[in-house]
């Protein structure tokens, strides 16, 4: 698959922001779910990474079908829209432990391609 600028910028930031939550989860979960500071810094790159997911092509899109695409801006529009009681700190750590990896490989493997 060939990528463009746009979407290669849009992917290398993802990927920075996927590096970043990585280091800052290193406390682990329960700092994680009782420090503000943690869970603040992740809820935002969370908010700009899934902001670059949607700055994506829909051809990237369509062809990377291993990324729940519709759910990333799901995702996206609670952490943007529903701040005020709407997000789990315990969904967002089961997030992070379980979808950001396979996010972060395809991320990878497009960077290389």
């Amino acid at each position: 698959m060939m990528i463009g600028d746009k979407d290669f910028t849009y992917l290398a930031h993802i990927r920075e922001c996927i590096e970043a939550i990585e280091k800052y989860i290193l406390v682990g979960k329960k700092e994680f779910l009782e420090n503000s500071l943690v869970s603040d810094a992740v809820l935002r790159r969370l908010q700009i990474m899934a902001e670059s997911t949607q700055r994506l092509s829909s051809e990237l899109k369509t062809e990377v079908t291993s990324v729940d695409w519709r759910s990333l801006a799901g995702f996206r529009n609670v952490l943007v829209h529903d701040y005020l009681g709407g997000i789990s700190l315990e969904r967002v750590w089961d997030a992070i432990e379980n979808d950001l990896p396979i996010l972060k490989q395809e991320v990878i493997v497009l960077l290389n391609s």
